[in-house]
């Protein structure tokens, strides 16, 4: 499974990444919006895990811009401030809706049932 993993704060996303990698998941990883646009340009993810709220673009615009290249995409959001809108907007066409710290075994769980693995 390819997986493209988004979040603002490089150690949580270099350590989810290592994490995800070591469990046999090829993993590319951003800390910004833009970077994750270019990534999802060179290649094609199975699913996405974006952070809600990052600094310019947000987890749902970010999700918007790279479903329209890859409609098939599947995404994940993650969150360290649970909030009920929060919670709303990221559950809506999403796989799942997580809040950090995040249990490894839970992401991966969701991550299979988004792609049907």
């Amino acid at each position: 499974m390819r997986v493209l993993l988004v979040d603002d704060e490089n150690e949580f996303v270099t350590t989810l990444a290592e994490r995800l990698s070591l469990r046999g998941y090829e993993v590319d990883y951003a800390v910004k919006a833009i970077d994750a646009v270019v990534l999802a340009e060179n290649r094609t993810y199975d699913i996405a895990v974006l952070d809600m709220k990052m600094p310019g673009t947000g987890g749902l615009q970010l999700k918007e811009m790279l479903a329209r290249k890859h409609p098939d995409m599947k995404f994940i959001f993650l969150t360290g401030h649970g909030s009920v809108d929060d919670y709303r907007a990221g559950s809506s066409g999403a796989a799942g809706y997580l809040v950090k710290p995040v249990d490894i075994n839970i992401l991966i769980e969701k991550m299979k049932k988004a792609v049907g693995k």
